[in-house]
């Protein structure tokens, strides 16, 4: 076998690690800081309490739009093109809404900003696996989502850390000084990568593009559904509901979301390893199941009790369920596996989109927070039901053999 296609420790590490950083850019100092960002400006009165929700509804429709146009640039020169120039637009993006209180174009620029995250978010660990894939190496490809859960608290402490140094505008400076290093080292170490351009397949026949949805796609797209839709409450509201049940002053009113990102960093590579050990499809179902009983633990033991158990437990499955996920579309469609994870990336992107609605029409309804979890248990059983009727990949193809 070739060195090409045995790669050193050192390349492995340096591969993966590109990948965690690029992610930590766009996720963790594009979308998430946004969250501990927005009392401060609100504090600040760069806008309201409203105007802040439909700035972040902006950034989401921006992220969904942006895993839709990855759907269409999924072809590996493509991912080398547009991965660089996405970064890049991330980090311009950020440095603009460090000069501006203009609530028009914070909306529009927190838009492109979430396309950015989008492309990026579905093209890195696309190429990323890829890569593995043809080193035998993939089941190591889920450890680039690392990168997610350390933006958490990365993004935390750049807000918390500069609170009382920065205001308004200018406390997006942190996050737009850091991005510029991490995302031309990560960008560089990424176009590098030797992943072929496939004309042919293995038998030497031109590879084309098969549909997307087939009786053994469906399931797994319904089952990812269910994931988005279910794991979106607790990771929006969780906080929130704690300022409810809790008293003033209890540790978890800040605490559930240190919690969340505490469990998240090491997730990827525990589901990882949950993965090689058990096999993709049952690690899924067992996420599935943890996840569950993670948001029903907010609604059958309402306060300190099920608040620690639901931010545990959904901090330590939500991005194995990604991962996973992402492994299965590839291995049932190995032809066209940045193409599929693109497309599950916008259904994920959109099910986002409708949870907090949903949640808004049930509390408008005179449902309460909590109950409003409810459907964050339905979503995650319907997807744990689905997951079930997941063929095996490698039962998948034996039988058009």
């Amino acid at each position: 076998m070739t060195s090409a296609n045995t790669p050193t420790p050192r390349q492995l590490f340096t591969v993966l690690l590109a990948g965690s950083l690029v992610l930590l850019v766009v996720h963790g100092l594009g979308r998430f800081i946004y969250t501990p960002l927005l009392p401060y400006l609100v504090a600040d009165n760069q806008f309201n309490a409203p105007d802040g929700a439909a700035v972040a509804t902006w950034n989401y429709l921006g992220y969904l739009m942006g895993a839709m146009l990855a759907i269409r640039w999924h072809r590996i020169d493509q991912i080398r093109l547009m991965l660089p120039l996405f970064l890049a637009v991330h980090v311009v993006t950020t440095l603009i809404v460090t000069q501006t209180d203009q609530l028009t174009v914070i909306s529009v620029t927190r838009w492109l900003n979430g396309v950015a995250n989008g492309v990026v978010f579905v093209q890195a660990p696309a190429l990323i696996l890829e890569w593995l894939v043809l080193r035998n190496r993939a089941s190591l490809s889920g450890l680039v989502y690392i990168g997610v859960g350390v933006g958490l608290l990365v993004s935390s402490g750049l807000v918390t850390g500069t609170a009382s140094l920065l205001e308004g505008a200018e406390r997006w400076w942190p996050a737009a000084l850091l991005s510029i290093p991490l995302a031309w080292w990560g960008a560089m170490q990424l176009r590098q990568l030797e992943v072929p351009v496939r004309q042919h397949d293995d038998a030497g026949k031109a590879v084309v593009n098969t549909p997307l949805l087939d009786r053994a796609s469906i399931p797994l797209f319904l089952s990812y559904a269910g994931a988005g839709l279910g794991y979106i409450l607790p990771m929006t509201f969780l906080p929130l509901l704690a300022k409810l049940e809790l008293p003033e002053g209890h540790a978890l009113l800040d605490g559930t979301w240190v919690i969340v990102a505490l469990f998240t960093i090491p997730a990827p590579w525990l589901w990882n390893k949950l993965g090689a050990l058990m096999g993709d499809l049952p690690a899924l179902r067992l996420n599935f199941l943890i996840q569950l009983a993670g948001v029903l633990a907010t609604v059958v033991w309402p306060g300190a009790l099920g608040l620690v158990l639901c931010a545990a437990l959904v901090g330590s499955t939500f991005l194995g369920t990604v991962l996973l996920t992402q492994r299965i579309g590839r291995a049932l469609h190995p032809h066209q596996g940045p193409r599929l994870s693109a497309a599950m990336v916008a259904l994920y992107g959109f099910t986002q989109m409708v949870g907090p609605w949903l949640t808004k029409q049930w509390l408008d309804a005179g449902g309460t927070l909590v109950s409003a979890f409810g459907i964050g248990v339905a979503a995650l059983a319907f997807g744990l039901v689905f997951a079930f009727f997941v063929p095996r990949p490698e039962a998948w193809h034996a039988r058009s053999s």
